[in-house]
């Protein structure tokens, strides 16, 4: 994509686990990007940094302005208190999807979770479901992907369960024959990127992606390949939801407001069912994973040794 052909997406989250990782992929597949930081960053070909959050107007009006289209990444998935996850979830994506309509920048495609399709479970799941819904009537050209959990190098929401894999067990929701569905943050790029052309088919439309196998995994087999990811044979083990309310209690006061176990995770991480829906998946002409899970999960674990985080 070279000349006049070029164009510019802005984009939230760039400096986040999946951001970041969809920058690099953009630039390199010719898109200019205009990406909005709280902090001073380095500057690098093919993108311009916009200094701002989500909260200031005048940030995300410089962010926005020429821009052909928006993605909006950023978004809160763990908060103290209902305020943390309304300001981050819902008033920050209004925010943006009010500014790439002033900006004209008709094309918008919104990063969910699948968490929003059972909005009762958590307030996280609430206010991601809220946020789709003001995407949803904004009057852009907006697609709405819902990924799973996302794992790969250098995410820090797994690193525990690899980290408890290499004590022999790895603890999980109640219920070991519940079921999920996982995709490497790669392959979930490589489906943003899929997004981001104006596509009569992509249009207003909610896709769930996935790494492929099918019915998803079971608690108990993921937790496995997690073990077999670091060449150690493991123990699931099932705990109470009492029992996890109590760790999100010790987690809270260890590491206060960076606690992974939250009291909202627990109730959504106790639901039975956090598989995508099959008929929601992309056009496979469009897009298909690539990376197999049990060697994404020993590409992560042997980033996490590299780097010390083990």
């Amino acid at each position: 994509m070279t000349g006049a052909a070029r164009k510019t997406v802005a984009i939230t989250g760039a400096t986040g686990f999946v951001g970041a990782r969809m920058l690099d992929l953009m630039v390199r597949e010719g898109y200019d990007a205009r990406a909005l930081t709280r902090r001073k960053q380095d500057a690098r070909p093919g993108v311009e940094w916009v200094r701002g959050a989500l909260d200031d107007q005048n940030s995300l009006a410089r962010l926005c302005t020429g821009a052909d289209m928006v993605l909006h990444i950023a978004g809160v998935v763990n908060a103290p208190d209902r305020a943390g996850f309304e300001s981050g979830n819902v008033a920050g994506t209004l925010a943006v999807v009010e500014a790439a309509k002033r900006a004209g920048a008709k094309r918008f495609i919104h990063v969910s979770s699948l968490a929003a399709t059972q909005p009762q479970l958590s307030i996280y799941g609430e206010t991601k479901a809220k946020a789709e819904k003001i995407v949803a009537t904004s009057g852009l050209d907006w697609t709405i992907i819902r990924p799973p959990a996302v794992y790969g190098p250098g995410d820090g929401e797994f690193l525990d369960l690899f980290k408890m894999a290499r004590l022999g067990f790895v603890t999980m929701p109640p219920d070991a024959d519940g079921r999920l569905s996982v995709i490497h943050v790669e392959d979930l790029c490589r489906a943003l990127l899929a997004l981001l052309p104006e596509q009569e088919e992509l249009t207003a439309r909610i896709f769930e992606v996935d790494d492929g196998k099918p019915g998803g995994w079971t608690q108990a087999g993921f937790a496995r390949a997690i073990g077999s990811a670091i060449g150690k044979r493991v123990a699931a083990v099932g705990m109470p939801k009492m029992l996890l309310r109590l760790g999100a209690r010790v987690d809270r006061l260890v590491r206060r407001g960076k606690a992974k176990l939250t009291a909202d995770r627990v109730n959504y991480f106790c639901h039975d069912d956090w598989t995508i829906d099959p008929q929601k998946r992309l056009p496979a002409r469009l897009w298909q994973p690539r990376i197999e899970t049990c060697q994404g999960l020993e590409d992560t674990a042997n980033w996490y040794r590299q780097n010390d985080w083990m």
